[in-house]
């Protein structure tokens, strides 16, 4: 088993029962480090997904009302 990096991407290689030489991702395999998030997180979310879900409306409905604001002040005097 080998590790070798391919068109930007790193890749183990091995061959299967019948000696063809096969590959995979290496991030696919148990060999690739860690990722911080998944280690840092230990399974779980700062947020949940309604959370995270109800600020964006929150969020957009924020900033439709500041448009109409600075829509109305943009209108001329009558």
């Amino acid at each position: 088993m080998t590790c070798h990096r391919n068109w930007g991407d790193e890749q183990v290689y091995y061959h299967d029962e019948t000696g063809r030489l096969c590959s995979l991702p290496l991030k696919w395999t148990s060999l690739a480090p860690i990722d911080p998030f998944v280690s840092l997180s230990a399974g779980r979310a700062a947020f949940r997904v309604s959370d995270l879900l109800e600020l964006s409306r929150l969020l957009v409905s924020m900033k439709e009302g500041k448009k109409e604001e600075n829509d109305a002040e943009n209108q001329p005097a009558v």
